[in-house]
């Protein structure tokens, strides 16, 4: 099913198919927005949308085998809410057409869920400028740490080599070997 046939899916239901496509418009759009701020966009029975990082990481080329370096990356995810799996999997019948398959959300639970998404946009807007002070703080004692680390890597190289050497014994070189011929030859 594509967004054209989801709107005529819908069109009967909300009165047309002008009204169902901006519905359906708005939904995805105000979605999209949320997930791309970092927001969990969660629907009862459905399932939830969230963004996900991805670490920097080698992969390989398929055609050649070169490794190739990735970036790090942010990637939309989408996990299926128990409802949708227990009816894609067959254990619960699809309702009736005049039925929803979706269990709809609490009475009162999306103003809920709206007053923590404010609340939790204005306890960001307070923390940022906080934690950019503690950064800034922070800077000139990592440059300092960083500006050590030769130095230290350096002298646990050199330990390192030293207590190498303790511990293996020294290595004789081996005894020369004479034959017989060339000690006859001597004592004449």
């Amino acid at each position: 099913m594509n967004k054209a046939q989801l709107v005529e899916a819908i069109a009967d239901k909300l009165g047309g198919r002008q009204q169902a496509a901006e519905a359906v418009d708005a939904v995805l759009d105000a979605m999209v927005r949320a997930v791309v701020s970092g927001e969990r966009v969660s629907v009862t029975g459905f399932g939830s949308f969230e963004k996900v990082e991805r670490p920097a990481r080698y992969a390989r080329n398929p055609q050649t085998g070169e490794r190739v370096r990735v970036k790090k990356t942010s990637v939309p995810r989408f996990r299926a809410g128990q409802g949708f799996k227990d009816l894609v999997s067959g254990s619960k019948k699809l309702p009736r057409g005049g039925e929803v398959a979706v269990k709809k959300a609490p009475k009162g639970s999306l103003q809920v869920a709206a007053k923590k998404a404010a609340a939790k946009k204005a306890a960001a807007k307070k923390a940022a400028p906080a934690a950019k002070k503690a950064a800034a703080k922070k800077a000139p004692a990592k440059a300092a740490a960083a500006k050590k680390a030769p130095a230290k890597a350096a002298a646990k190289k050199v330990t390192a080599k030293k207590a190498a050497a303790k511990k293996a014994p020294a290595k004789k070189a081996p005894a020369r070997k004479t034959t017989a011929k060339k000690t006859t030859a001597r004592k004449r």
